[in-house]
């Protein structure tokens, strides 16, 4: 079903960056096809973010960071165009919010970007990681690095921040495209899982905490 509406409501084409895709025949993309079966049983939220027994806690994470990369991603890339330098010259989640842009080689210092800019830093990093063999290896018997579950910490914390802004700046287009649906049943599965890890400082979630009160999260 949530399959069926994300086709229905956003256009693929429009999605912010290619798509990564799993490695049909290896131990990843089974347990990609494994997660993507659960979540359309219709089980609970709760129990689908839940390690599968016998099964490795870093390709478990590894799966859903790629996998959250792909759908928020394709949830900004249908809200980019109301997404502007003009309506959103501060990458924010209301007055209260604001988030600046650091990496290792241009941007050494945070550095305030508009949203748009923060959206293409942030989408480019990310993929830039995903595809790092050093980091999120593919190879069968090619350890994670000490550092990964950090690595994807970051990753996270960041996606959340796409989360907020498109909540508090741009909830009346979601609204308006049918789409609330689905980019609450996303943002949900996304907090069950980081939760379910501890992969996200709580002081990061307060933009979004009366939400969650709402859920009874």
């Amino acid at each position: 079903m949530m399959a069926l509406c994300l086709k229905q409501v956003f256009n693929k084409d429009k999605t912010f960056r290619p798509r990564k895709k799993f490695e049909p025949g290896t131990q990843r993309f089974e347990l990609y096809k494994k997660a993507q079966a659960s979540l359309k049983s219709g089980l609970d939220l709760k129990a689908v973010v839940q390690l599968p027994p016998g099964e490795s806690i870093n390709d478990w994470i590894a799966v859903h960071v790629v996998d959250f990369f792909n759908r928020i991603n394709l949830i900004y890339g249908t809200m980019s165009e109301f997404c502007t330098e003009k309506s959103c010259p501060i990458m924010s989640g209301g007055l209260k919010y604001e988030y600046r842009w650091q990496d290792d080689s241009k941007y050494k210092k945070p550095t305030k970007l508009s949203a748009p800019q923060y959206m293409c830093m942030l989408m480019d990093w990310i993929e830039m990681l995903i595809n790092n063999e050093d980091i999120f290896p593919t190879r069968i018997g090619v350890p994670f690095p000490r550092q990964f579950q950090q690595v994807c910490t970051k990753i996270l914390t960041r996606l959340f921040r796409v989360f907020v802004h498109v909540y508090i700046h741009h909830f009346d287009s979601i609204i308006n495209m049918g789409a609330e649906a689905h980019v609450n049943t996303c943002y949900k599965h996304f907090y069950y899982f980081i939760r379910e890890f501890s992969l996200i400082d709580h002081r990061e979630l307060e933009p979004l905490v009366r939400m969650l009160q709402g859920w009874g999260g």
